[in-house]
């Protein structure tokens, strides 16, 4: 398994489109594979490589399902090196980006349950047409800063869709 690259270990093609079921499919067939209980008996050598395997495989997994984190992932294997930090010279949607925010804070203060579900789904909403937006240009070296861009975008979504479902927690206790 070594480095493989994420899609290899899956048998896929790298792409930004997945079909999720049948990656949570053959995660659990290749993760039954090198489940460590299974070389509990063996040798320790054998017992570090399923270890490892494991690892590789659940770190594998964990990218390619998440958009974002996919995103980012094909950028790199594209040879775009994304940098870490979050700098969006984006005007537009930092202005996005601080309404989002204070309409989560408004619900947060007054504990509205019921507008949750609206802000969720406009939040799925934005998350789709961004997921659309960079299917359609991520593989266009002319359109890497566009990408990039979208990808950075998706991350800040995914980040919010946490706070969103933390809040959900909070009120239903």
């Amino acid at each position: 398994m070594g480095t493989l690259c994420h899609y290899a270990l899956f048998d896929l093609k790298p792409a930004f489109r997945l079909d999720l079921e049948q990656l949570a499919v053959r995660y659990r067939e290749l993760a039954r594979g090198v489940h460590p209980d299974r070389f509990a008996d063996a040798p320790e050598r054998e017992q570090r490589q399923a270890l490892e395997q494991s690892a590789a495989l659940n770190e594998a997994y964990q990218t390619l399902k998440s958009a974002p984190r996919r995103a980012r992932y094909l950028l790199a294997i594209s040879g775009h090196e994304v940098p870490q930090e979050i700098t969006v010279q984006d005007p537009v949607f930092l202005l996005q980006q601080m309404q989002w925010r204070e309409e989560l804070e408004e619900l947060q203060e007054n504990a509205d349950i019921d507008g949750i579900v609206p802000f969720k789904k406009r939040l799925k909403a934005a998350q789709a047409s961004l997921e659309d937006d960079f299917a359609g240009c991520w593989d266009n070296p002319a359109e890497h800063e566009q990408a990039e861009r979208l990808m950075r975008r998706m991350q800040f979504l995914d980040k919010l869709g946490q706070e969103v479902r933390q809040l959900e927690e909070r009120l239903d206790d």
